[in-house]
């Protein structure tokens, strides 16, 4: 959360001349309903099934840039699909960072809670590790600019062979 998926995305997307799709955002359109609602009455199991179903319709797209939700490397099946389909970036951001880019942000399930800090902090400690084994690539978001971070993603993106970019 705030690392940066969805801006850095889209500037990404702009620059390779690609779609952009939002996970999250694509889940809203299907169900009619906000990514809270959808915890509030399912569950995060409920949410994760969803996104899973959204992940492998998404994915099938022809090289579209796809911001995940933030927990969706914590589903076997999800990392596998991502590392099968794509050329996965993690967007790696200290968790100071993400607490001064989401502390005002109300459509974050996962942190409304007492003490988002800690929140941040045990989610990190969870995923980092899952996020690592699954990326090609890592891209500290905490301190390159969006622009910095998309220059160095193409440069990546341009060593890799085009036909495993494109699956």
């Amino acid at each position: 959360m705030g690392a940066g998926k969805s801006t850095i995305g889209k500037l990404l997307a702009k620059a390779l001349g690609r779609d952009f799709c939002d996970s999250d955002k694509e889940i809203e359109r299907r169900t009619g309903v906000s990514i809270p609602m959808i915890f509030d009455y399912e569950g995060e199991a409920g949410f994760r099934r969803r996104e899973s179903e959204t992940l492998a319709r998404l994915s099938e797209r022809d090289a579209a840039i796809i911001a995940t939700g933030g927990g969706a490397v914590l589903l076997p099946e999800n990392r596998e699909l991502l590392r099968r389909r794509g050329f996965v970036v993690y967007l790696k951001c200290s968790v100071d960072k993400q607490l001064e880019r989401t502390h005002k942000d109300t459509n974050r399930p996962l942190l409304q809670t007492d003490n988002p800090r800690q929140r941040l902090q045990d989610l990190f400690a969870e995923r980092d590790p899952l996020y690592s084994e699954t990326a090609d690539l890592t891209v500290d978001t905490g301190v390159l600019s969006g622009q910095a971070a998309v220059k160095r993603i193409v440069s990546a993106l341009q060593q890799v062979p085009a036909a495993a970019v494109q699956e």
